[in-house]
């Protein structure tokens, strides 16, 4: 950890005086892809972009804008700590062929509150620092909700990957999360047409861009390692044998017993094997409400723990059926052609549902294993999230919106 002592840096304005450095950087200053340090960065040429990351669903859509970011500017990765096992985090930078971000907050698990407290303080801390003049942020977790009100009520313009999307749902918290972080954001980068529009029908005062989806460029570059790099398949005795592959993680399901309960018993009675690689939150609410015990003695059931980018991938694309409450394997599922089965009431991708290969259930049980069994989709998948081109186009238009790039 650094000193808390408030220190003047050069060029520093009266105000960053006035913050302490609670940040942890290591021993010898943040790891720079260029080899720079912080201090070293405040007087750097290039003009500079600093990017906001910190769960899964953030790292997956850094991988591809980071490497078109880097050519063209002085790119900063902020991790905020929100998933922070190796799992959750270590792993998908490894995977993605990510560099080490520059910063490591170190918030943790807390309350929602407490996490964006947390974040918003320790970006804030960067940003004053680092002073980029664009912070971007990615999806609808709580560190985008962090870093987009930090870099605001700093004034500095926020870009937002993945903005527009709506599942209507304003009990959720990755609702809540788009919907503020598109109402403060300056360059909105939309990856489906109908996100589009949701923009355009809430006046976002943004400027706003169809990109397509950043997903199509990450399966795209990794699908060819995943065979070499993934023994998963082997190491679970998946080879012949036809399985579901189940994902539990949102807090409206593993935050309410009956729904949870609802799950595990669909699970139970769906017959076929199920591959679950759990959430330690799914662990922690399943052993909370007695169900934990209830599926490690389903025979039909192989708990483990939370899989790499490239072990997931191979598990999902293998898969006979993915039975999922998660939006962005939603979205995978669609993308590698495997049915999807969604355990939620309503979506933000729409458009696998009106293309025919996924499938709201909510936590019915007779619904849930009905579809197990019986949903095998025919209809052709349209290219809903573009062509594999998002992240060049976003780089592109950020160096516009600068009006000058290396």
């Amino acid at each position: 950890m650094l000193d808390a002592t408030p220190k003047m840096l050069p060029g520093s304005d009266e105000r960053m005086s006035r913050i302490p450095l609670l940040l942890d950087i290591g021993k010898n200053g943040p790891r720079q892809p260029n080899g720079r340090t912080a201090a070293e960065r405040i007087h750097a040429s290039k003009h500079k972009v600093l990017s906001v990351v910190g769960a899964r669903p953030n790292f997956v859509k850094l991988a591809p804008v980071h490497r078109a970011l880097v050519k063209r500017f002085d790119h900063v990765i902020v991790h905020t700590g929100q998933h922070y096992d190796y799992a959750l985090s270590e792993v998908f930078f490894q995977h993605l062929n990510l560099p080490d971000p520059d910063y490591e907050l170190n918030v943790g698990s807390g309350s929602h509150g407490y996490q964006l407290g947390e974040m918003i303080k320790k970006t804030e801390e960067v940003l004053l620092l680092e002073k980029p003049e664009i912070v971007v942020v990615y999806g609808d977790t709580n560190s985008t909700l962090a870093g987009a009100l930090a870099a605001a009520k700093v004034r500095i313009p926020v870009a937002h990957v993945e903005a527009g999307l709506r599942c209507f749902d304003m009990t959720m918290a990755e609702e809540i999360n788009r919907v503020l972080t598109d109402h403060v954001a300056r360059y909105l980068f939309a990856p489906t047409k109908t996100a589009l529009r949701n923009l355009v029908r809430e006046h976002c005062s943004g400027e706003m861009f169809f990109t397509g989806d950043v997903m199509v460029e990450t399966l795209r570059e990794n699908m060819k390692g995943v065979g070499r790099s993934s023994q998963m398949i082997d190491k679970l005795d998946l080879g012949s044998r036809p399985y579901v592959l189940a994902t539990i993680h949102r807090s409206e399901n593993t935050e309410n017993r009956n729904r949870l309960a609802n799950i595990v018993e669909a699970i139970r009675r769906i017959g076929k094997r199920v591959i679950f690689p759990a959430h330690p939150r799914t662990i922690k609410a399943l052993t909370e409400c007695g169900l934990h015990k209830v599926l490690m003695s389903c025979s039909n059931v192989t708990l483990t723990s939370p899989m790499g980018f490239l072990d997931f991938i191979e598990v999902e694309r293998n898969a006979n059926v993915i039975l999922t409450d998660s939006g962005g394997v939603q979205k995978e599922a669609y993308l590698l052609g495997i049915p999807c089965v969604t355990l939620r009431e309503r979506t933000e991708w729409v458009e696998t549902v009106s293309s025919g290969w996924n499938r709201l259930v909510g936590v019915d049980v007779e619904r849930i294993v009905k579809a197990v069994h019986s949903f095998r989709p025919r209809k052709p998948r349209r290219a809903v999230f573009g062509t594999g081109k998002a992240s060049e186009r976003i780089a592109d238009l950020l160096c516009g919106g600068l009006k000058h790039c290396v």
